[in-house]
């Protein structure tokens, strides 16, 4: 195995453009960071809201107002009645954004902004995520394969398209967090073993020869989790079991950190982990409201219990202020070098 990172991008960061994400990422990080994401900017800014309006627009489904507002949108997407077997779904636009960020990243290493040996990191959400958020509870279940089907199509043309020693693909699993913390009402009959085998069936889709990694989340809407974990104790059964699952290597895998959490009981679940010793870990310990010396109580109680990790933020920059993200890189820079 190559180089190790020391800081991971965990993917939005809201500049203007793929261009200007790449250039000041590589300005401040330099050669500690080996895959770029392209900040997902534009429409895909607030991560997957960007997915309503497209499944709102595929034949078979139509968009309406949710009066309970139980998933916390005030419009969800259902199945048109009657049209259970027309439902298609064709365009999500991930393909299509790749694509053209890629461009930008082939430039920015034609130039040596970025090395020639750096990837491009494509982040995908796992279907189980727009399908919970914005499809009406009992449409739910036979949505998700549609949907499911049309992002790996969309997943198989990014590959086909960009040379796989540049790629890179991060599966960004959020919700499933909540469904497991029963935080989420959902249709899966076993949560944890459904879970694992969709993101089981999510890393079988991305070619060998293409990095693979998946950002482990608790949400982060108004910079909140959508419930507190007690430990790490659920984050490492989950990348255990799909690690022991996969017939392919995990590059590498994301776990948030809360910020009052330097406490020897939230990180002791991490002495269970059982992952290849190539996987690399990035701990989401960076928090721009303690800075430096936050991370460093954070890294310190982790320590003892994982010894080779590297840093990252709980989630994506995407819902900060522009303004604020110069400095909160130059941070990820300054934890990553007391490692």
């Amino acid at each position: 195995m190559g180089r190790k990172q020391s800081v991971h991008l965990v993917g939005s960061v809201p500049l203007d453009s793929a261009d200007d994400v790449l250039k000041l990422s590589a300005g401040l990080l330099a050669d500690r960071l080996l895959r770029f994401p392209d900040g997902e900017t534009g429409e895909r800014k607030n991560w997957i809201a960007w997915q309503l309006p497209k499944l709102s627009a595929c034949e078979g489904l139509e968009l309406y107002e949710d009066a309970d507002k139980e998933s916390g949108s005030p419009n969800l997407v259902r199945i048109v009645e009657g049209d259970e077997d027309r439902l298609q779904i064709v365009d999500l636009g991930y393909r299509d954004a790749a694509i053209a960020s890629y461009a930008a990243f082939a430039r920015a290493k034609a130039v040596g902004t970025v090395g020639s040996t750096c990837r491009f990191q494509v982040c995908l959400p796992t279907p189980l995520a727009p399908i919970q958020l914005y499809v009406e509870s009992k449409d739910r279940r036979l949505v998700e394969p549609v949907y499911e089907a049309a992002l790996l199509k969309e997943l198989a043309a990014i590959v086909a398209e960009i040379p796989a020693a540049e790629l890179c693909v991060q599966w960004d699993t959020a919700v499933e967090f909540g469904v497991l913390e029963g935080v989420f009402p959902s249709y899966l009959d076993n949560p944890f073993e459904d879970i694992v085998r969709r993101l089981v069936r999510l890393g079988e889709s991305v070619p060998s020869s293409v990095e693979l990694g998946y950002h482990l989340c608790y949400g982060d809407s108004g910079h909140k989790h959508f419930v507190e974990p007690a430990d790490m104790g659920m984050l490492v059964a989950v990348a255990n079991r799909v690690a022991d699952d996969l017939s392919r290597e995990i590059n590498w895998i994301h776990m948030p950190v809360p910020r009052e959490r330097d406490d020897a009981a939230y990180y002791q679940p991490l002495k269970d982990l059982q992952l290849s010793p190539d996987t690399e870990i990035f701990l989401g310990l960076i928090h721009a409201t303690d800075g430096a010396s936050g991370a460093a109580r954070r890294i310190e109680a982790a320590q003892n219990f994982l010894t080779d990790f590297g840093v990252a933020t709980e989630c994506g920059l995407g819902r900060r202020h522009p303004e604020s993200i110069p400095s909160l890189l130059a941070l990820h820079a300054q934890v990553a070098d007391r490692l």
